[in-house]
């Protein structure tokens, strides 16, 4: 007589820590890590830091701030996010997939523009370039805007990858920690340690190292798995995007989708998003000017941001999620929405203090632990109101409605503390101006309390389960 064999019991979910280590097991992790780094090199290159080495070369305040303009890049990049939705990315397409293929096109371009600002400098003065001479500023100025061109394309494409890839929303939060951390990684890089660099070794070499750190991002890429939405897309039939379905399908069905599921409130999601970090990008390219200008010596400034600096903002990312489980997502978000502007103000005590190194440590906790938690906050919240089909696109969207504003206010920032400035002094100038950006920050939580408000009355309203 044969026994009939048991059947099989179902293996039991992983649940808790066995989750987390499950899913920090697998590959991907890493490669979001890594990628995460490769997107935050180029920005303070063509931003924050920037503004240092112009600085030190003795351009305007004006100048500095309207050059910081180039990145509206970050902001208008939804305008071509259609493109890299639905076409592959020129030869590189076909051998490593959509996805990918972009990534690796946008970090060889980065890389190369970053060369080239290394060779032409910030200078006042006249370049030979096919017969012509041209002012070597606006020559730099083209190439710190081929950088972020190209580095906000990459971004596109890492935003699309990490939505795409992951497995489930508990694996989204981990990926987006993850990014989160590879990416301030990075700013420590290209917004502390080079100022150590520059110091020793001169800007231009400091920024041929942050050329070759693209490498990074490049080995990443090659690691990477193409996603398995982004293979289908590739693989199934659909209009070209020559033809007036592709072009809907390409550009206006995103933007339909989002509204139509959002409905009157997408407008005030938009508008919330595109006030939160306000503050932080206007007072941005003023930051390193000021600490020049203070009489900070940039190796203890970038000794600073690489330690204490770094420290304060693990702690503010963690401190973002941990909040987000035990409070809820809405109370984090308005959480960030004190702590970023408010950071401000200790930039406008600093300024009327002076050039004491342990006030400057003390800003920079306060400033990195605020700007790591309301920077989770906000792209955990940018990342739950995508749709299926159209996540690059509509995270481009909302991330360049989140800059938008600050990218166009922060180009005159400069010419703000010039005029600050008549009838006072300097550091005078700059105090007010760094408590302006504070204000700003108001009308941000105002919205975020208006959204809270709306979910708590649609959770009230919604019938119960029995």
């Amino acid at each position: 007589m044969t026994s009939e064999s048991a059947p099989s019991t179902p293996a039991k979910p992983l649940k808790g820590w066995r989750l987390v280590a499950a899913n920090l097991r697998e590959p991907k992790v890493l490669v979001m890590l890594l990628l995460g780094f490769s997107s935050g090199i180029p920005i303070y290159l063509v931003g924050n830091t920037l503004g240092y080495w112009m600085r030190e070369n003795a351009i305007e305040l004006s100048t500095i701030g309207f050059l910081s303009w180039v990145g509206l890049a970050y902001s208008l990049k939804f305008l071509w996010a259609p493109v890299i939705d639905k076409l592959d990315a020129p030869l590189l397409g076909k051998l490593l997939g959509r996805r990918r293929g972009w990534m690796l096109l946008a970090q060889v371009v980065c890389a190369a523009g970053l060369a080239g600002m290394a060779m032409i400098q910030p200078q006042e003065g006249r370049l030979l370039l096919g017969g012509h001479e041209v002012d070597q500023l606006v020559v730099f100025g083209v190439m710190a805007l081929i950088v972020a061109f190209a580095s906000a394309t990459q971004d596109i494409v890492i935003d699309a990858w990490r939505i795409e890839i992951a497995s489930s929303n508990e694996q989204q939060g981990l990926l987006t920690a993850t990014s989160a951390l590879g990416y301030r990684g990075a700013l420590l890089v290209t917004d502390s340690l080079i100022l150590i660099f520059a110091a020793h070794i001169g800007w231009s070499m400091s920024y041929e190292l942050m050329a070759a750190l693209m490498g990074v991002g490049i080995v990443a890429t090659f690691l990477a798995r193409e996603p398995a939405a982004s293979v289908q897309a590739a693989a199934a039939p659909h209009a070209s995007m020559l033809s007036v379905q592709g072009l809907y399908d390409a550009i206006v069905a995103p933007f339909v989708v989002f509204f139509r599921e959002h409905g009157k409130w997408a407008l005030v999601m938009l508008l919330a998003i595109s006030l939160y970090r306000l503050p932080d990008f206007v007072l941005g390219p003023m930051a390193n000017p000021f600490y020049a200008d203070l009489g900070m010596d940039k190796e203890t400034v970038g000794a600073v941001r690489g330690s204490f600096g770094l420290l304060a903002t693990t702690v503010g990312i963690a401190t973002a999620g941990l909040c987000a489980v035990r409070f809820g997502f809405f109370t984090t978000l308005m959480a960030g929405a004190v702590l970023g502007p408010g950071s401000n103000l200790a930039f406008s005590y600093l300024a009327l203090h002076g050039a004491d190194p342990g006030v400057f440590t003390a800003v920079m906790v306060i400033d990195n632990f605020c700007s790591g938690f309301a920077g989770v906050a906000l792209i955990g919240y940018m990342s739950s109101l995508t749709s299926a089909g159209y996540t690059a696109t509509q995270y481009a969207l909302l991330s360049s409605f989140y800059a938008l504003p600050g990218k166009v206010l922060k180009g005159f920032s400069g010419w703000s503390i010039e005029q600050l400035e008549v009838g006072r002094s300097l550091l005078e100038a700059y105090s007010l101006f760094f408590a302006g950006t504070a204000l700003i920050g108001i009308p941000a939580l105002v919205l975020c309390l208006v959204l809270a408000a709306r979910r708590t009355g649609a959770t009230a309203r919604a019938p119960a389960v029995e």
